[in-house]
């Protein structure tokens, strides 16, 4: 389970976070929405150790984050990419080169894009994808660290409406299947209110909107993304 208490965060003057509190259980897919610079990325890299905050309480069990870029190598094959995600228990020796990669890891590497369904592409070389697959493989990678928190930060933004839903249908998937506990940063109110399990607003670093999917409004999402009256 991912759970935030009282998360705080500053940068200069500009306050990000002021006081965010949430929880993300196992089994369940949650997105947060909200307008740029209303602090939903900066809670996920919070969660996952890429940003420190300022204040707060994070509780999270092996989390990993899934990116807009997905910083695939792509010279290298799908499998190795996918490999790279478990090098954290291999000594040194073993993690520079793919050919000295045991072959534990490989299988558990194809059992993770088989998850995905990418087990097809595996001696493929990863630039030769589309951003869909690669999205899907860099899912893959998440999986092969042994993780049960995924975290995504605008995973579709970058993706054709089709690919966009089936990388949406496969992180629900991750959670009602697998029981991971799942959150994606997403600016598509649709894809949120069709995939999530409850939907997360912020608006200037404070939960506004915290409600089912199902029970989201169009007025509920208007008012996230109404433009800031601060601003003048």
């Amino acid at each position: 389970m991912l759970s935030v208490r009282g998360l705080t965060k500053s940068y200069g003057d500009r306050r990000v976070l002021a006081g965010v509190d949430l929880d993300v259980a196992p089994g369940e897919l949650v997105v947060l929405l909200g307008a740029n610079g209303s602090g939903k990325s900066t809670t996920l890299r919070c969660a996952v150790g890429l940003t420190t905050p300022d204040a707060g309480e994070i509780t999270a069990d092996r989390p990993a984050m899934i990116f807009q870029q997905i910083h695939l190598v792509r010279r290298r094959s799908v499998l190795d990419n996918v490999c790279a995600g478990g090098l954290a228990g291999l000594p040194p020796s073993r993690s520079l080169v793919p050919a000295l990669f045991p072959k534990s890891l490989r299988e558990k590497a194809m059992t993770c894009l088989s998850r995905v369904g990418m087990a097809d592409r595996a001696a493929d070389r990863a630039g030769g994808l589309s951003g869909g697959q690669q999205q899907r493989v860099a899912i893959a990678r998440a999986l092969c660290q042994g993780s049960t928190i995924l975290l995504a930060d605008e995973p579709v933004s970058a993706l054709d409406p089709a690919a966009a839903t089936q990388v949406m249908t496969l992180l629900a998937e991750l959670a009602h299947t697998d029981g991971l506990a799942v959150a994606a940063v997403l600016h598509q109110p649709d894809l949120a209110r069709r995939h999530a399990d409850r939907i997360i607003g912020l608006l200037h670093g404070r939960i506004t909107l915290s409600a089912k999917a199902s029970e989201i409004s169009e007025e509920d999402i208007a008012a996230l993304y109404a433009p800031d009256r601060d601003a003048a």
